[in-house]
Parts: C-alpha cells; structure tokens; sequence
C-alpha cells in the first residue's frame, strides 16, 4: 500500500524514462547533449576554453615527446653509460617541466570556465522562466520540468562543465600515449585497445542505470524537501506547534527517508556491481596487454630499452584512461540530466507569449470584453461568454463568491491571461495585436496575496516600477500614504531603508496587514492608468480599509479601476457592478439598482449586511442607517 501510494501519479510528476535506452542509443545521443554544454562554455568564457583547449593540445604534445624521448634515454643509457644519457636526460626533463607549465595554464584557464558557465546557464532558466505566459505555470508538466531543470539540470551542466574539460585532457593523454605507442611498435596500439573496451562498456551501463532510477528518486526527493520545509520554514513553525504535528512530520519524514535511502541504495549498488565487472574486464585486458608485450620483447620484435619506454607509455596510457573513464562516465550521465535542461528551455520558448506589432494606448478609454472564455491547462472551462463594458475615469467591482472567477478574469483585464474564446478590446482593438510589454506598462495590480520582497521597505514599494525617476522620494511619499504605508515604516528601525525579512541579521518581519499595506502603495506607486484590485484590504484592519478605498475614490478619476471584494460594502460607490456565478457574469447595474432588483447581490448584501449588524452596538446601526 505504501508502495503504490509513493507511486502515485500526483507525486510523479517528471516525464516517464525511456527503458528501452539500450547502448548504442545512450552513445547515439551523447553528442547532441554535450554540443549544447560545448555551446554554452564557448558563450560564456571563450578565451578560456579556447586557452584550455590550446594548452591541452600543447601539453598532449609535449607527453608524446616525452614518452618518445624516454625511449632514447634508455636507448643511451644501456649503450652508451651514464655519462652518454647525460643529454638525453636534460632534455628528458625540459621536456616534462615545459608539460608541467602547460598544465598548470590549463588549471589556471580552467579556473574560469566553470563559474561563468553557471552564470550563464542560470540566467538562460530565469530568462526562460520570466518569459513564458503566466498560464505555463499552471500547467504541472511545465511546472515540473522547470524546477527539474533547476534543481537537477543546471547543477549537472556546471559540473559537466568541469568535467568536459577534464575529458578533453584525458582523451588527449590517452591519445598521445597511444601515438608513442604506435611509433614504438604498430601492434603496441591494437593490443592497449583490449582495456579501453570493457571499461567503456561499464560506463554507458553504469550511466543508464543511474539515469532509469532517477525518476523514482526525484518524485521521493520532492516530497522529502516538501516536509523538511514544513519542518524547518519560519512560517510553519508556530501552526505545527499549535496542532502539536511533530509526530506527523517526523513519520512523514522517516517513511520518505527510508523509500529514499533504499532507492539509492538499489540504484548504487546495481552501479557498482557493473563497475566490478568492467575493471576485472579491464584488468583482463591489461594483463593481456602486457603479456603481449613479454611475448613481442621474447621474440625480439622490441629492443629491451624500446620495451622500458613501451611499459611507461602503457602504464601513462592506463593512468590517462582511467581518467577519461571516470570524466565519460560523469559526462555521460550529467548529459541525460541536462537534457532535462534543454527540454525546459525548448519548452519554455515555445510558450512565449506571441508578441503583436502595436503598442497598447497610453490610457484605454474602454476595455471591453466580448464572449470571452477561458480554463486552465488540463481543466474544465472557468469562464463562460463574459461581456462587459469598462471605461475609464469609472470604478467596476467583480462580486460574487468563492470560485466564481473573478480573480481569472481580473487577470485576463490585467493581459496576464490570453482568453480561450472571445476577445478583450483596447479601445476597438484587440490586445492580442498590442507588444505584451506596452499592455503590461498601462496596468497595475494589487493582488490578496503579494509578493513579500526580502529586501528594503523601499524597494518593495518602487519594485512596482523600479525605473521610476522620483526625486526627493515624493512618489514614494505618496503612495505610501494613500496606502497608509507610512505608518508601517514609521515603525522600523531604519526606516525605508529596513530589510523586511528575518533570514538577515536585523531584519524585521511584519504582520500580513503591514505587508499589504506596502503591497497596495506598491500598486499606487506603478501609477498606471489601468488599476486591478484583487482582494486589496483583505488583511487590514477597519481604519487601513477606510483609507486605502478612499485613495482608490481618488485615484479612479482619470483611471480604469477594477476593484474585486468580498465586502460588498466596499463597492456601493462603485460606478458599475458585475456579479459573477461559475463563470458567468449573471447580473449587473449600480449597487441601488442590484439592492432593488432581489437576486443574488441583493442576497449576499443582506447575508452580509446582517452579519455584520449582529457584530456591532444597535447605536452604531442606527448611526449608519442614517
């Protein structure tokens, strides 16, 4: 049972792996991943990379001659005496102290590269990501790849940097001693080949089983992250101790700790059951390379000095190969996991939102909505045929309740959502036709739920248009008082300039009303003419709301408001109303007109209204009945 719960399809979400993966496919495809990898190091530090692969090159030289010249130093020193491999020896080892140099430019180039790949790569994902359609992040697959790539792909892409390199040198030592080699003696290279093929084979074996066992292992990692959250976040801490949850956590956590441990453990020792395998092939080969060369200096095919030189070029060549074994391995299996990568960022630029000719006008006289519908990937319809009218200078409130559709189709006003059926006109044009950028810089939005920036009190209000020149802070001054904001920084101990999150030493943490203060003068501060409010006064208190829905009286005059509430006392003053009920706008008018018409405003007005009388002194309703 716990197996299958594991298992599910709600926690597995990554794409299934290909089992059928055989060998020849796995080196089939390895090209294609690390041409990207070549890609993006030549993006990121080409000097570098050009200096690693110019030394390296150079240093492959120089252990060639090396190995060679080893041979000639034999060759004197047992025919001429040590006085005749005086020269030989000299050179000998100017020729290995130049190698020396070599490697040491290839470290210090090499030093760059992986660094600057990092950046890159990780600028690409959030490029990638802060360009698709806010839609793409409702859709799990997308959602999915994205941090698989995140927290899997661009992780192995900086090592596979490292270890591209690394590769490059040894294919390089490898194919020098193999060179030496096949001047010593044309059969020499044939026969140090019998240890390259089993090792080979353990790798591409080893990489595939690593590669089919990582699906299981990252829907288990997931949710062990997920608890370890739970377990450890600031914003958890206080309902796990009120509903004393410890015991829960803690047996969430072993049961997913002991599923991980014994996948991993599985998935390891299958690989190292292969690795056994492939250096006893290895060591057969070896032995058999050896022998070969006892049997080629038995029949005086090899001078003994030629045959000392043969067995250190082997012994280097084995050395070098023992190093391109573990950097192909390493390559190899990072490459499946940066295809995980590259299928993101593919992904993600075919999700771009198509980006129209016109610009947007500079303040829509009416935004108006014809049929339109729209649902979420791998949803049923949320919006059904919506029509409304929204001019500007005029307040329109969304009421209805819960599910609706109201925040959707806010969203949709907003051009954060490209509507399913229907149109959404700017002034007779469609937005479609409008650059998404020109649409996004006429709106701004206070959502319920805004983003808490760990960073100053001054950055998370002119985070709503950070290009904005405001000399002397009068904007900011502004917007801030509208919202009453003011208040809030009042308070803090550096003022603006206050870090508001507790993961830094001194900084402070505020309530949810505080924040939303800050998030509605963030709102003020974008100065847009377009102005969405989802649920802007929710956390504040009675005096916070009072202000922050007189500033919006103020600011409609000239703007497109678009005002979405609960509290349908809020909305009185608002110059139109459309109540919404799954998805379908079901009536409209003033708030008399709705109050006098009996349907469901006047219901819900009524719910409200005498539950909060039953709240209040029978002074204070008689005060407001006035």
């Amino acid at each position: 049972m716990l197996e299958q719960e594991l298992e599910s399809p709600y926690w597995r979400l990554d794409d299934a792996r290909d089992t059928e993966l055989g060998l020849w496919r796995l080196v089939r495809r390895l090209p294609g991943t690390v041409r990207p990898v070549l890609g993006i190091i030549l993006a990121a530090a080409p000097g570098a990379a050009l200096t690693v692969l110019l030394l390296q090159l150079a240093s492959g030289v120089a252990a060639a001659t090396g190995l060679l010249e080893t041979g000639d130093t034999l060759q004197q020193l047992l025919s001429g005496g040590v006085l005749a491999a005086v020269g030989p020896v000299l050179l000998l080892a100017s020729v290995y102290a130049v190698k020396g140099v070599l490697d040491t430019g290839v470290a210090l180039a090499h030093a760059r590269i992986g660094p600057a790949v990092h950046r890159v790569a990780e600028q690409r994902l959030l490029a990638a990501a802060l360009d698709v359609e806010l839609v793409a992040f409702d859709d799990d697959r997308f959602y999915d790849r994205m941090h698989r790539a995140r927290d899997q792909g661009l992780d192995h892409l900086d090592r596979a940097g490292d270890n591209l390199v690394e590769l490059v040198g040894a294919g390089v030592g490898v194919v020098a001693a193999a060179v030496s080699l096949a001047v010593m003696h044309p059969l020499l290279l044939p026969v140090l080949m019998l240890g390259l093929l089993p090792q080979a084979w353990a790798v591409l074996r080893s990489a595939r089983l690593g590669y089919l066992g990582s699906a299981r292992t990252v829907s288990l990692l997931r949710r062990l992250w997920m608890v370890s959250g739970l377990a450890t976040e600031r914003e958890s801490a206080a309902e796990l101790r009120a509903c004393q949850a410890a015991p829960f956590v803690l047996g969430e956590y072993r049961t997913l700790a002991e599923a991980y441990r014994d996948q991993r453990t599985r998935v390891t020792v299958a690989q190292a059951r292969v690795g056994a395998v492939g250096r006893a092939l290895a060591a057969v080969g070896t032995a058999a390379t050896y022998g070969a060369l006892l049997l080629m200096l038995h029949a005086g095919w090899l001078p003994l000095a030629v045959a000392g030189a043969a067995v250190v070029a082997i012994r280097s060549a084995t050395a070098a190969l023992t190093r391109l074994v573990l950097a192909a391995n390493l390559v190899f299996e990072q490459s499946l996991y940066i295809a995980d990568y590259l299928a993101f960022v593919a992904d993600a630029d075919g999700r771009r939102r198509p980006a129209g000719e016109l610009t947007a006008p500079a303040a829509p006289a009416a935004i108006t909505l014809r049929g339109v519908g729209f649902a979420y990937p791998g949803g049923e319809p949320c919006l059904h045929g919506v029509d409304m009218v929204i001019r500007r200078g005029h307040t329109v409130a969304l009421v209805g309740e819960n599910e609706s559709g109201k925040t959707t189709l806010a969203k949709l006003i907003a051009g954060l959502y490209r509507p399913a059926t229907g149109s959404i006109d700017w002034d007779g044009a469609d937005v479609a036709q409008f650059s998404p950028d020109s649409v996004m810089d006429r709106v701004a939005m206070v959502p319920q739920d805004a983003v808490r920036w760990p960073h100053t009190a001054r950055a998370n209000v002119r985070i709503g248009r950070h290009d904005r020149d405001d000399p002397g802070d009068r904007a900011l001054g502004t917007a801030a008082a509208q919202a009453r904001a003011d208040e809030v920084v009042q308070e803090l101990p550096q003022g603006w300039e206050t870090v508001l999150s507790k993961h830094f030493r001194g900084g402070r943490e505020l309530s949810g009303g505080q924040w939303q203060r800050l998030a509605v003068a963030r709102g003020l501060f974008r100065d847009a003419p377009v102005l969405v409010c989802d649920e802007p006064t929710a956390p504040l208190d009675a005096r916070a709301e009072f202000a922050v829905y007189e500033s919006l009286r103020e600011l409609a005059a000239g703007r497109t408001v678009v005002l979405i509430t609960h509290r349908l006392a809020s909305v009185r003053h608002a110059d139109w109303i459309y109540v919404l009920h799954k998805g379908k706008v079901v009536e409209e008018g003033t708030h008399a007109v709705l109050v006098n018409a009996g349907g469901r405003y006047a219901e819900l007005y009524a719910l409200q209204a005498r539950a909060y009388a039953c709240d209040r002194p029978d002074s204070d309703i008689q005060m407001n009945n006035r």
